[in-house]
Order: C-alpha cells, then structure tokens, then sequence
C-alpha cells in the first residue's frame, strides 16, 4: 500500500518534515517514491507548502494519507 505521509528532517529537538509518498512498508526515513511538500512546525507561521495536484493525484491513485498528513492537507486547501 501507498501513503503519504511525514518524513522527519532536521537537527535533535528541531525537527522539519518532508511531506512524501511512500511504500508502507519502507522505513519512516527511509525511501520514498516522490516529494510532495515541506512542513517546519516550529516556524512562528508553521510553514506548510503541499503540491496539492499532486497530493490529489496519488490520492486518486489509492495513495492513503496518514492523519497528521490529512490535517495538513485540509489547511493547506482552506
């Protein structure tokens, strides 16, 4: 199966996520099909910057967001 889901980025206690799509059964921070956006939760503005056509595309494909990955995609649309 498919997801897209966060990758964690970044030095200890300063994380930084790569959104991307990945096998389910590959490592959290291990290999990766595509790279679909950033997410930096510790910025004042909590930068989020999601490719949303594409993020819609591999949804369509059966990809299957994680629930923090959903929220971010909800508040990247509105």
């Amino acid at each position: 199966m498919v997801k897209i889901r966060l990758r964690r980025m970044g030095a200890k206690k300063a994380p930084f996520y790569r959104i991307v799509v990945a096998d389910s059964r590959s490592p959290r921070d291990g290999r990766f099909i595509e790279e679909i956006g950033t997410y930096d939760p510790l910025s004042e503005t909590n930068s989020l910057s999601v490719d949303l056509e594409r993020a819609k595309y591999w949804i369509s494909n059966g990809a299957q967001p994680t629930d923090t990955v959903r929220a971010l995609l909800k508040k990247a649309e509105a």
